[in-house]
């Protein structure tokens, strides 16, 4: 009898000639103690080691330079050609014009150029399938849990490589080593077809999925019932969502057999995405979900109200997953880009700029989407002295938790909402924590000119903007002399984003009604803003936008923007909208980084032009699968 390891390899040749995709060792990110295939089932642990393998490339996905969502969402710059601290910086530079379909960036299509073979990863979850019967001490209730975290984890790579690549071969079996070579070439599946295997997988998968985990310390991070509901929210939402419901741009995407991969736009998509969304809702609630709400140490003393909600803001994302009531999915690897975010506050880490690179950037469109503290967008209301926003003004004693009293900064930097200042550090901007939690002796930042304490100092440890993702950095975190985090697990979904993905498709189905506000309001009511009805009839110059669908489309789309800024959400949002063209067809700007006085630093300065075209919504298949496979087709306008 055949091996288990050498049919394996013959399958895996297979793949690899009609895929495009190389395989070298199954297990090659596979965590440590994995059970090598020819052991794999011989008994339980050795079998639950490779349950893990087939987590491992999930677990890939914590590298946020490699996520397609997070490099290409336009909320982050990331400087190129560092010598020191280098990120791979593939990713970072596609929106600088680094894509083709001869060498793709992140490919996860092949596992290329700073991605992860996905296919690979599929096989392996489809030989857990396969031989999950072997093991004679297993019990029939990890039996079930196990076929159905294989089943989600199945359905979750199938959904990353569509939102990439668009219409996609479904996996659902390893290919036979009996088939003939042209039964092997696969072709692309329609996106109805694609979505709908994996909404199958998701529904199989559930019932079988623990509501709680039960032992944290061990268990932590594997896949939920709450988990895979939301993801199924996720995807429904994704599948009726512009860039593939009816996109008019893909109708002459076919098979070479004719048959065409996008179907006619179809409105019942959003009905069912609305319906998963109040059932991802409804399960998360009952299992205790909530929004976060930051409870002071015992050190922490005499905390003012806006200085609590910042912090409620922040630590939505950046407290420990046990501890967050808000957080319904995370992965296990800990966040290790604080960093990035964290700049110079103190002679120490100023002198000792190499600890710390501090590089990942906000540009000036980012920090402008932020509402003001009205609760509408500093373009609409009408108090907000728009036009004169990049005037120099002084920082006071009514915004001192803000802003540094008596710092000059810009005058767009006062009156902004919470969420503002909890996600971005910024020249002047206040930054409770890095080791002290005294509420009359915090740090602000500085920032204007190589003299100052987190202005420019070399090439390697720019801010090449003048704004900091604050947002990813953990108050308790402390750059002084070197950088000592408090680690944390960057969220995949949070219960703020479920709510928003409800009112979104809600909307969609039936218009602005009581229920979107309630879900919309809930979220801002926690960013200590008014409703949306109140906020725009009171301080927008157009007052009745929250009244049509495509006003409160936009509202909505701004408050998910807004909300999970940084957290590798934007960048999909953006694509299944087919706004991110629109957003980044604007050039890259911040501040004059390099001046010292104010009324210079304040001036914007274009960092760079993105090369971004209605082709980039869909990564490309590398030219030589295509010729590996010839039933393959190229995505369009590649």
């Amino acid at each position: 009898m055949m091996k288990i390891k050498d049919k394996i390899q013959i399958v895996c040749l297979a793949v690899s000639l009609l895929l495009g995709t190389s395989c070298k060792k199954y297990l090659d990110v596979a965590p440590d103690n994995t059970g090598t295939l020819e052991y794999a089932f011989r008994n339980r642990n050795e079998a639950e080691n490779y349950l893990f393998t087939c987590y491992a490339t999930l677990q890939q996905f914590y590298d946020v330079s490699a996520n397609a969502s997070f490099v290409t969402s336009g909320e982050i710059i990331y400087p190129n050609n560092l010598s020191k601290h280098p990120l791979n910086e593939t990713g970072f530079n596609l929106l600088r014009g680094t894509q083709t379909s001869s060498n793709p960036g992140l490919n996860w299509w092949d596992g290329e150029n700073h991605g992860q073979s996905i296919f690979r990863a599929l096989r392996r979850c489809n030989i857990m399938l396969e031989n999950i019967n072997n093991p004679v001490d297993l019990t029939e209730t990890e039996k079930r849990r196990w076929i159905a975290e294989v089943k989600f984890l199945k359905a979750y790579y199938h959904f990353y490589l569509a939102r990439m690549y668009g219409p996609i071969p479904l996996i659902k079996n390893n290919l036979n080593i009996t088939d003939d070579i042209q039964s092997m070439k696969v072709k692309r599946e329609t996106m109805d077809n694609v979505f709908a295997y994996i909404v199958s997988l998701l529904d199989e998968a559930a019932p079988d999925l623990p509501a709680v985990i039960g032992n944290q310390a061990q268990e932590l991070g594997r896949i939920t019932r709450s988990i895979a509901l939301s993801v199924k929210a996720e995807v429904l939402v994704t599948a009726a969502s512009p860039l593939f419901n009816g996109n008019a741009d893909y109708t002459s995407l076919k098979n070479k057999d004719g048959q065409a991969l996008f179907s006619p736009y179809n409105a019942q998509k959003w009905q069912v995405a609305a319906d998963a969304c109040k059932a991802a809702i409804t399960e998360c609630e009952a299992r205790g979900a909530k929004l976060y709400t930051f409870i002071a140490p015992a050190n922490i003393t005499k905390l003012p109200d806006s200085l609590r909600t910042v912090l409620t803001l922040q630590n939505a994302v950046t407290e420990k997953w046990e501890l967050n009531s808000e957080l319904i999915w995370a992965l296990n690897p800990t966040f290790p880009f604080q960093g990035y975010a964290t700049p110079r506050m103190t002679s120490k880490s100023a002198i000792n700029i190499f600890s710390n690179p501090s590089t990942f950037a906000v540009p000036l469109a980012m920090q402008e989407t932020f509402y003001t503290d009205k609760g509408v967008p500093v373009s609409e209301d009408k108090t907000f002295d728009y036009a004169n926003r990049y005037s120099i003004k002084t920082g006071d004693n009514a915004s001192r938790f803000y802003i540094a009293k008596d710092y000059a900064t810009v005058k767009e930097h006062f009156n902004r909402e919470p969420r503002f200042y909890a996600s971005l550090g910024f020249d002047g901007g206040i930054w409770f924590g890095n080791g002290k939690v005294d509420v009359n002796d915090m740090y602000h930042v500085e920032a204007r000119g190589n003299k100052s304490l987190a202005g420019p100092k070399d090439l390697n440890t720019l801010n090449i903007t003048g704004y900091w993702p604050k947002k990813l950095a953990n108050y308790l975190s402390v750059y002084d002399d070197g950088f000592q985090e408090q680690s944390f697990r960057l969220p995949l979904i949070r219960l703020s984003g479920l709510y928003l993905l409800y009112a979104e498709a809600l909307n969609e189905v039936s218009g602005p009604t009581a229920e979107v506000n309630t879900y919309v309001d809930r979220v801002r009511a926690r960013a200590g803003l008014k409703g949306v009805q109140e906020s725009w009839t009171s301080f927008s110059n157009n007052p009745s936008k929250y009244t049509t669908k495509d006003g409160m489309r936009q509202i909505i789309h701004q408050e998910r923007r807004i909300e999970l800024c940084f957290e590798a959400q934007s960048g999909w949002d953006l694509r299944r909208w087919k706004e991110l063209q629109n957003i980044l067809s604007v050039p890259m700007q911040g501040w004059n980084i390099y001046e010292e006085q104010a009324v210079n630093y304040y001036k914007p300065n274009t960092v760079f032009v993105s090369v971004f075209g209605l082709r980039n919504y869909l990564w490309p298949i590398k030219d030589n699968d295509l010729i590996i496979n010839s039933n393959l087709v190229q995505n369009p306008y590649w």
